[in-house]
């Protein structure tokens, strides 16, 4: 089958990185990605199914992985030579679709889940990633057994499958596991009725989270910071009271809360801060603009960044990541996985909107360019089409 294959190949990958800091987008023409043909990825198990990817999503941390800006960290959760590509609506052999939620728990890998019913992507001790007769491979298109969504073929688990019912169209299906993102970083939030809520960045995970946190929770005000105009415009569609500019951030703020300056920082700010980017710079602003003993939620994917964590110190500010998904505890106090309440959120939100281009495999140097440089030329999701 033709497959994108992602080989360890360190000095390409050193030039990946070099290439994408002096023109963004240009890493992957120089970086271990190559269109191949491969063999198909064998079944691991009897509960395992061959999914034939339709459409399949190029994010942020499959950006960072082409570009050689991924953190080091990942290196003995993955195992190469992989095929990218987490974000997927496919086929099974009966045809039906199904959408996939890429974390490779502990079932898929023989072991015992840490509740009945468990996410994939819950429990508290990771080891079970390089466990059982699996590579190494924190989900599928980061693992040489499964194979990936920039494929003809990848492997998954039943635990992994979720029915995509005929009315979501395959757009809307392609969102389900970035939404499911959205859902869980905004419920990480903890947000209390009547608070104020801050986004960095919309992207597809700052635009799925304004969505989730619309969805689910009570926040009086929800701020969103969007450089571009489509993003302003899809932000305040999908709920956003509030856009900010950039460079306006923390005079912004300081006008929707009322506090003062003191220095670069506010002496309040908002309640709780959603960090979509993951950059140093978005992660000082977040920990700047979120008032003493606010929480700030990191969910963009960050590298190794230099920050002043003073600031978090003196304010006593609670920092939290927010890595993908699982089961949810909502404000009532009931339990759903973030993909079932994504189901309802693509649907209801029209999220398949937010996919703004398809490309073959065959042109995926230009896919990954667009996709890299989707803000300035008013894009948000870039797919590879497969159908």
């Amino acid at each position: 089958m033709k497959a994108l294959l992602f080989e360890r190949k360190e000095l390409r990958y050193a030039a990946a990185a070099v290439a994408s800091r002096i023109l963004p987008g240009s890493g992957a023409a120089v970086g271990p990605l190559r269109l191949a043909d491969i063999d198909p990825p064998e079944l691991p198990g009897p509960d395992w199914s061959t999914v034939r990817p339709r459409l399949t999503g190029i994010c942020g941390s499959d950006l960072a992985t082409v570009n050689g800006g991924s953190s080091r960290y990942f290196e003995p959760l993955v195992s190469f030579p992989f095929v990218p590509g987490h974000e997927v609506v496919g086929e099974l052999d009966d045809g039906s679709r199904v959408a996939l939620e890429p974390v490779i728990g502990a079932e898929a890998r023989g072991e015992q889940p840490p509740f009945p019913d468990a996410a994939p992507g819950d429990g508290d001790d990771y080891g079970y990633l390089v466990a059982g007769d699996l590579e190494a491979g924190i989900q599928v298109g980061f693992c040489a057994s499964t194979g990936g969504g920039w494929g003809g073929e990848l492997v998954a688990h039943r635990s992994q499958l979720h029915a995509v019912p005929e009315s979501l169209s395959d757009e809307a299906a392609v969102m389900l596991e970035p939404a499911a993102g959205g859902v869980h970083a905004a419920l990480k939030g903890r947000v209390q009725p009547g608070e104020t809520v801050l986004v960095l960045g919309a992207g597809t995970m700052g635009l799925c989270t304004v969505a989730g946190l619309r969805a689910h929770t009570e926040a009086a005000q929800i701020v969103v910071v969007a450089k571009y105009p489509h993003q302003v415009a899809l932000a305040k569609s999908l709920g956003a009271d509030v856009v900010l500019q950039p460079d306006d951030v923390r005079r912004g703020v300081r006008r929707i809360v009322g506090c003062r300056m003191v220095g670069d920082d506010l002496s309040g700010g908002v309640d709780v801060t959603i960090d979509a980017v993951g950059s140093a710079t978005s992660l000082a602003d977040a920990i700047a603009v979120t008032r003493p003993r606010g929480r700030v939620v990191l969910l963009g994917m960050p590298g190794v960044a230099r920050v002043d964590l003073t600031p978090l110190w003196h304010r006593e500010t609670e920092l939290v990541g927010a890595y993908t998904y699982g089961t949810e505890t909502l404000p009532d106090g009931s339990t759903a996985t973030s993909f079932a309440l994504a189901l309802d959120l693509c649907a209801a939100a029209d999220l398949g909107q937010l996919v703004s281009a398809a490309y073959p495999l065959d042109r995926w140097r230009d896919a990954l360019q667009h996709a890299d440089e989707a803000g300035p030329r008013g894009a948000v999701k870039i797919v590879f089409d497969q159908r």
